[in-house]
């Protein structure tokens, strides 16, 4: 799923340079969609997403022997448990160059000290195992810093695809038809994984206390993760499940609502901001990122359920705000998140990795 929906664009521009791509991730549902790209998707089996020791050494010996059979010229990892396992293997696999991209540090830092110390310990140790480190917000790559080498890491944000993401009057008129929302009815939605770090809780109590004055649906699927997850008032939400028609999906909201607790750089509130939605985003970093509160969106507190009502109640009954704040979150999208600028500098990042490396041979 990552490599179809957040990277996407980048391996595509990858694949445009001229470069010979591979996919390295478990297997699943988006393989296609992977290699309609032009990337060789390579499963590895033992992947999986919540830690385990058994089975991360078992997932760890066979991402080495893949990476080592591939004879890969660089190494370019992503996500928080690929980017430590892809790393290390990596190095000792002998590929001449490896990077990583930091897409979020899961330890917030309100977390509990022994938790913050397990993920940044294994954050540096991960570091000494790459060439080049990319961040995709400044406050992770500040936390990170002592860790860092001068001239090996930089921020480069994140981004989507821009002509993709457009409003769509046409999808929105069809989704609303699809599910029975009349033309009048305000419609407030969150896209991502169903899971309550998304902020389940907090947007499913605003759904029961605004129940009168909007409809709120939840689009996308049930992470295997937090699959037993039941959240007082979930009923006031409409579940719709993963959709793939995403820009008449957004362009059929009013509202795009994102409670979440950790992000690294919200792909879901930047493709909302590129169809011209009013956001109401948490206030911590991932999301900070999108834009100025009351300016181009919104932010409210992390776990607040009443701030989050608050915020989406001042939406709901405020029209030209709504369309003020969607105009300003457009033009924030349109000069800030080209997620092809993004590949550009990745490409860059690999050609300074590959110039030192040949420095330190000569």
């Amino acid at each position: 799923m990552s490599l179809a929906l957040l990277l996407g664009t980048e391996l595509a521009v990858d694949i445009e340079e001229g470069h010979t791509v591979f996919g390295i991730s478990a297997p699943g549902t988006y393989v296609e969609r992977v290699e309609a790209l032009g990337v060789t998707h390579v499963p590895v089996t033992s992947f999986t997403r919540s830690w385990s020791l058994a089975s991360d050494v078992k997932a760890f010996v066979e991402l080495f022997r893949t990476i080592k059979r591939l004879k890969l010229d660089v190494l370019h990892t992503h996500t928080p448990k690929a980017g430590v396992m892809g790393r290390i293997a990596g190095r000792l696999a002998g590929v001449p160059v490896v990077v990583n991209t930091c897409h979020g540090l899961w330890a917030r830092p309100e977390d509990r000290l022994l938790k913050r110390a397990f993920v940044y310990g294994l954050e540096a140790l991960a570091i000494r195992f790459s060439d080049y480190e990319l961040f995709q917000n400044a406050e992770d790559a500040h936390t990170l810093r002592r860790f860092l080498t001068k001239g090996r890491w930089e921020v480069v944000g994140n981004g989507i695809d821009l002509e993709r993401f457009q409003f769509d009057p046409e999808g929105r008129r069809r989704v609303r038809a699809e599910l029975g929302i009349s033309d009048d009815e305000l419609l407030v939605g969150t896209i991502g994984r169903r899971v309550r770090e998304k902020g389940l809780a907090e947007f499913a109590e605003a759904a029961h206390l605004l129940r009168e004055q909007a409809t709120f649906i939840w689009v996308g699927p049930q992470d295997e993760t937090d699959a037993t997850t039941v959240v007082p008032h979930h009923e006031a939400i409409r579940f719709v499940g993963e959709r793939t028609d995403m820009p008449a999906t957004y362009s059929a909201l009013d509202i795009f609502v994102l409670a979440s607790y950790r992000e690294g750089f919200s792909r879901a509130s930047m493709e909302a901001a590129s169809c011209g939605l009013p956001l109401v985003l948490s206030d911590i970093r991932g999301c900070r990122e999108i834009g100025t509160h009351d300016k181009h969106l919104l932010l409210v507190p992390a776990k607040n359920e009443r701030a989050l009502t608050t915020a989406v109640q001042r939406l709901l009954g405020d029209a030209p705000l709504r369309t003020r704040l969607g105009r300003a979150a457009g033009l924030r999208a349109a000069d800030a998140f080209d997620q092809r600028a993004v590949a550009r500098r990745s490409l860059a990042a690999y050609a300074c990795a590959a110039a030192s490396l040949d420095r330190r041979r000569r």
